[in-house]
């Protein structure tokens, strides 16, 4: 996995975890969804790039 996909994917992981304790602390459940949301595909694009690392190999 390249070390700019890393970031990204960590970024939107991170930026999802904020959407969602922001949703959570406004008691906006669109917003918390949103965040979680953000999260799932930021692990899923994770999942990915590792296994593309695995048949680099």
């Amino acid at each position: 996995m390249a070390f700019d996909d890393k970031v990204d994917n960590k970024a939107e992981e991170i930026g999802g975890k904020v959407k969602e304790g922001v949703g959570k602390a406004t008691d906006n459940e669109s917003l918390e969804a949103e965040g979680k949301a953000d999260q799932a595909g930021a692990n899923l694009k994770q999942a990915g790039e590792k296994i593309k690392d695995v048949f680099k190999s």
